[in-house]
């Protein structure tokens, strides 16, 4: 006779329901932006999400009985880029989330873009197909293998037009080549090559070879006691092939020429802002370090963000920066509330627009209760001033500066 005792039951119980619902929680937050990146044309949007997918929204065009729907982004195409994987070698599980993703220059009818989780980066190509091939010689209508004995004529196979379709197919896959999570990619701008960088290194890969790639920075001690800082960002100059810049959680930024060495363990340029010694306090390096580094499309000028400022620098000088922007400069009183909630260690993302008027940033919403709801804010370049809008809405959100006007203004709520 088979006794089943309560406690048992109940422990089966509680232990099925937690795994309900931790499956319940990471399904629901599969569906949460990681990553967006415009097309160089700006028709083209891609996001990356926590699940893996990848979906790409394409601009409408404007018509005569719709003037102002070109701004509106419908679903253009939806594919799974990466799955969850397995290192049994280290035991350790590789999350599909997306982490970048960048778009190629179009050279043809079809786009290409990278896009990469912690470890493995792939190369996409997503074409469009509007027509169908019809009257094969070998395979019947519905697509059955004819036998060839019975096939007494020779047949000329016709296209036919059909729905539009929009095929995602990947090309490459780079694996196998960084030991700590990818944290950044940069497509050269010689069209051929790309940077990925981790917390200790970056490598440079040829976008034909997919088996090997060339390390170029390595900040790795040879005793990781003597760690003191990581690789947060790093990028290509838009114009210059042999120009890159990476930052660091110390709040550095250096530049590296590939001519002077194949390793670039000395830069040629260091960008710092010394700190104010009255002002450092517990928290001084942990929001000082930098989040992300852009360049501008002239390549005059990049952008760094760290946790509660935008900073454009000068390439020619390496002092200081040119302007500064304070995001959020009204949570400096609460940083130890944001240490232990961990909000501290949110990173931002910034970006410049197409004609380097305006620089973009995300930010919180001041709020007397929160800091999780949202806005969007602008600034003028050339004036610290407060922003002339906030535009309410939940999670993080975007602060926009605009460059090379005086006075605050607004783009958009």
């Amino acid at each position: 006779m088979l006794v089943c005792q309560g406690p048992g039951i109940g422990s089966v119980t509680h232990k099925s329901t937690w795994a309900l619902g931790a499956r319940t929680k990471k399904w629901l937050l599969a569906d949460v932006i990681s990553t967006v990146e415009f097309s160089h044309s700006g028709d083209l949007l891609a996001t990356g999400d926590k699940g893996g997918r990848v979906v790409i929204f394409q601009r409408e065009q404007e018509n005569k009985s719709r003037p102002h729907s070109r701004g509106e982004y419908n679903v253009y195409s939806t594919f799974q880029s990466h799955e969850p994987e397995f290192d049994y070698l280290k035991s350790l599980e590789i999350e599909e989330k997306i982490n970048k993703i960048r778009w190629l220059p179009q050279q043809g009818a079809a786009r290409f873009l990278l896009s990469t989780n912690d470890k493995t980066i792939k190369l996409w190509k997503i074409s469009e197909r509007d027509k169908r091939a019809e009257g094969y010689n070998l395979k019947d209508e519905d697509g059955r293998l004819r036998d060839p004995l019975r096939i007494t004529a020779l047949r000329v196979p016709i296209l036919k037009p059909m729905d539009l379709m929009v095929e995602a197919s990947p090309r490459r896959i780079f694996a196998n080549a960084h030991t700590y999570h990818i944290n950044s990619i940069s497509v050269n701008s010689d069209h051929e090559t790309y940077l990925s960088a981790d917390d200790l290194r970056i490598n440079l890969w040829h976008l034909e070879i997919t088996d090997r790639s060339f390390n170029i920075v390595d900040i790795k001690p040879a005793n990781m006691e003597e760690l003191t800082e990581v690789i947060t960002a790093a990028e290509f100059h838009p114009h210059q092939c042999n120009v890159l810049v990476y930052s660091s959680s110390k709040g550095t930024i250096r530049l590296c020429d590939m001519r002077s060495s194949a390793l670039c363990d000395r830069h040629s340029k260091f960008f710092e802002e010394p700190e104010d010694p009255s002002s450092r306090s517990f928290f001084s390096e942990i929001i000082s370090s930098v989040s992300d580094v852009k360049f501008s499309h002239s390549g005059r000028y990049m952008m760094t963000r760290d946790y509660l400022s935008v900073k454009v620098w000068d390439l020619n000088m390496e002092s200081r920066p040119v302007e500064t922007h304070q995001v959020h400069e009204y949570l400096r009183s609460k940083l130890c509330s944001l240490y232990e909630n961990d909000c501290i260690f949110d990173k931002f993302e910034c970006c410049w627009n197409g004609s380097d008027s305006c620089v973009e940033t995300r930010s919180f919403h001041q709020c007397a209760r929160s800091a999780s709801r949202c806005c969007v804010l602008q600034w003028r370049r050339g004036k610290a001033s407060e922003p002339a809008r906030k535009g309410k809405g939940h999670g993080r959100c975007c602060s926009i500066w605009s460059v090379g006007k005086e006075g605050p203004g607004c783009l958009a709520r």
